[in-house]
């Protein structure tokens, strides 16, 4: 009898448990069109697509049996990811836009060992025009680029 990859098949119950809480919770929001979307569209949408990736690892969890060694825990991972984007939430404000989603990608591209800081800069840099571009230009979206806490 083939054994089950226990590790990625709480790992696809979660996703599928968290895609339903959300998912139900958006149903209480205006959904709206595709072309008018309303408050609980993009939730909506998100939930769904957190469900099949939840089905897709539960799926390959009962395909594959799993050899129970994951392996060193990736405690540079956690220690930069994970404060990235508090930090953004924390900061998008008082910083503005630019500042915030720069240093944000900074933060997260540290996390890997290989990233040396020459790349990290240039992906800071990459990502922020491009979200500048974007989020303010060609969506037009209300946000302060440089915030109060950098006008002098």
């Amino acid at each position: 009898m083939k054994s089950i990859d226990r590790t990625d098949a709480a790992a696809g119950i979660l996703f599928i448990l968290f895609a339903l809480f959300f998912g139900l919770q958006s149903l209480g929001l205006e959904i709206g069109t595709a072309f008018r979307m309303g408050p609980g569209y993009f939730p909506l949408v998100l939930s769904c697509v957190l469900g099949g990736f939840g089905l897709l690892v539960l799926f390959n969890a009962l395909r594959t049996a799993g050899n129970g060694d994951m392996g060193a825990m990736a405690w540079r991972g956690m220690l930069f990811i994970l404060p990235a984007p508090i930090f953004f939430g924390l900061t998008v404000r008082g910083l503005g836009f630019v500042p915030a989603i720069f240093v944000t990608t900074l933060i997260a591209g540290l996390a890997s060992l290989r990233m040396k800081l020459h790349w990290a800069l240039l992906l800071a840099v990459g990502v922020t025009v491009f979200s500048t571009l974007v989020f303010s230009y060609a969506l037009g979206l209300p946000f302060r680029r440089i915030g109060p806490w950098l006008t002098f």
